[in-house]
């Protein structure tokens, strides 16, 4: 049954799921502590950096950073989207998963069982059999024949023929109305909108069905046989495939070998095959797109290590240079990646063909450069550094890249090396780093908060001082509010101390928001915990900055969280009071205010405002 899953599902299933079961049936836990450890599934090591914490429900790796809870976990070691996860972890305790039917605007990320799957797996046969017996097969078995590619490799990539003609496949499988219909959703049909008419998409090419994680198709690329233009058509954008975000190949390749340790990304389909065809089965192509950061989150769920392998033109390395930052983002410690860059006029179709597996192996091994050394190469080729212009360039164009690896380690070396070529120290290099967030103006020491104070009564701001290492941690670090947010999914229970929530979320302030929907979630919830916050906010920006939060605990003396957080909520609701009086202030200035607005406006200017009750304040 198609449909999203309702959330409060998904809370329910966490809170009966053992993190601690559901990692120690895939990996070897030892107790440690209250904790357990191992070593890390993501990566290789000899040393134990792993840990499994049953109290939080919550894993973390502290040698390549990978953390979250038992549904993330499913998902990055199995290799699972997130609702096949959920699928797994239901199936596990005996639960029945629900769907909600969508509403406007309630769009699923994925159709979990669409229509289009067998439809398009119908077509992928179609294709298949036409390509072992229809009267038009010449001339593109005479082509696969002439590429080299065997029986072997067809049937293992499913490869089949669209045949010459406006409707083979439209006779074949869409006499219903309703069925071509689907059919044009699913990219298969054209429908001509000015005469109705509906014809094939592909006509007289090789077939390449692309397929899912799951090995479902989802799309197919088609090469000519003749003069026709496009040389290769993709399959358009449909509700069950985003051409940003799949991998031809990857299905296979993992197919061919569950233990991969690197993956060859290449340009075009034949790329694949022919790579395929002489052994090398870990190679996977984008399709028609450059590679996004979202084909770099697949491929390191997968391996540890990533080869680029494009051409040496200009094109090539265009190409190379967009996978390059698309790549940083992801280097975590334990991860690489590496570019190769073909000869001019040679892709890895033609070269694998004519020098042999074993020659281009040894291209690899020989000609393969690291992020880094192709990293400092490409910048140094447009900031000459033998020049004080061109080191102070070259630190400008390099700096704010490399803060985007989150690999502490690889982060540290990348600056050591910058620092190398233009001789400039880490005060000058921090400098050259995009600025953080501005934290929210502190309110006035004798200025107690308005709205949002905690509903039992909390210190005074003299009391409980943070020690000084404490206060260095929580605001020279980072925002205020990010460290509200990091100790409210630590100790949820603070949310049932805050009142007015959404008193103090400016619309600009993207962590204030974030805050405020905590809040609110936890006081409607009480029970909900950090990795249930994290579920809901799964594959989203937000999401991702809550898990970053949650894997590790921030350096503040416990008994001063509770201090430190209120003393954040009384800055934000400070500064949107003096927000929205200024806002009043000027309206009055150039219209004339309402009764509402300037009752307001006397309650904000009058010394007695911070006393009024929440619910009369209007903001």
């Amino acid at each position: 049954m198609a449909g999203l899953i309702p959330q409060s599902f998904i809370d329910d299933l966490l809170n009966r799921t053992d993190i601690v079961d559901v990692v120690g049936s895939r990996v070897q836990l030892k107790k440690t502590g209250k904790n357990y450890s191992a070593c890390c599934p993501f990566h290789k090591e000899k040393t134990p950096s792993f840990t499994v914490s049953p109290d939080k429900q919550f894993y973390y790796c502290f040698g390549c950073g990978a953390g979250g809870n038992a549904l993330g976990f499913v998902m990055d070691h199995d290799h699972l989207d997130f609702p096949q996860a959920v699928e797994d972890l239901a199936k596990r305790i005996g639960m029945d998963v629900p769907r909600e039917e969508r509403g406007p605007g309630n769009r699923s990320r994925q159709p979990v069982d669409s229509p289009l799957y067998p439809l398009l797996a119908a077509a992928s046969d179609y294709y298949r059999q036409a390509l072992k017996s229809h009267p038009a097969r010449k001339a593109a078995v005479d082509y696969l024949k002439g590429r080299g590619v065997s029986g072997i490799i067809a049937r293992d990539f499913a490869l089949g023929f669209a045949p010459p003609g406006w409707d083979g496949l439209l006779k074949h499988l869409g006499e219903d109305p309703l069925q071509q219909k689907a059919m044009i959703d699913a990219g298969l049909l054209i429908e001509n909108t000015e005469t109705g008419r509906r014809y094939d998409r592909f006509r007289d090419r090789i077939m390449f069905p692309i397929r899912d994680s799951r090995g479902r198709v989802i799309a197919f690329g088609g090469r000519v046989l003749g003069d026709d233009k496009p040389k290769y058509l993709n399959s358009p954008e449909t509700p069950v495939f985003h051409k940003g975000q799949e991998l031809y190949g990857l299905f296979e390749a993992r197919q061919h070998n569950r233990n991969l340790d690197e993956i060859m990304v290449v340009e075009g389909y034949m790329d694949v095959i022919a790579l395929a065809q002489l052994g090398l089965r870990n190679a996977v192509a984008t399709l028609g797109t450059a590679t996004s950061e979202e084909h770099l989150k697949r491929l390191f769920r997968l391996v540890p290590s990533v080869l680029f392998c494009f051409d040496g033109d200009s094109a090539g390395r265009k190409a190379a240079w967009r996978a390059l930052e698309a790549t940083l983002p992801n280097l975590q410690d334990g991860r690489r990646a590496r570019f190769l860059f073909l000869p001019e006029g040679e892709d890895p179709d033609s070269l694998v063909r004519r020098e042999g597996t074993e020659a281009f192996q040894a291209r690899i091994h020989q000609q393969a450069r690291s992020l880094a050394d192709y990293f400092f190469e490409q910048l140094s080729e447009e900031a000459d550094p033998r020049s004080l212009e061109g080191k102070a360039h070259l630190a400008t164009l390099a700096a704010p890249l490399i803060e985007k690896i989150p690999g502490a380690n690889l982060r540290t070396l990348m600056r050591q090396r910058l620092s190398d070529l233009t001789g400039l120290g880490g005060e000058a290099l921090q400098q050259l780093q995009p600025a953080p967030p501005a934290p929210p103006q502190a309110a006035p020491m004798d200025s107690p908060p308005p709205y949002g104070q905690p509903r039992s009564e909390r210190p005074s701001m003299g009391q409980r001082r943070s020690s000084p290492r404490a206060s260095r941690a929580a605001s020279g670090v980072e925002p205020p509010n990010l460290s509200a947010l990091r100790t409210l999914l630590h100790h949820p229970e603070l949310a049932q101390k805050v009142e007015n929530a959404g008193s103090f979320a400016a619309e600009d302030d993207t962590y204030a928001q974030l805050l405020v929907a905590l809040l609110e979630a936890l006081q409607k919830n009480p029970r909900l915990r950090a990795l249930h916050l994290i579920a809901r906010w799964h594959g989203t920006e937000q999401g991702r900055l809550l898990r970053a939060l949650a894997e590790k605990e921030w350096l503040i003396a416990p008994d001063n969280l509770e201090q430190q957080f209120f003393d954040t909520i009384t800055r934000l609701v400070t500064r949107q009071r003096e927000r929205r009086l200024e806002h009043l202030l000027q309206k009055a200035r150039l219209t004339d205010l309402s009764a509402d607005e300037k009752d307001q406006l006397r309650r904000l200017l009058s010394r007695d405002n911070e006393a009024a009750p929440a619910s009369t304040s209007g903001l």
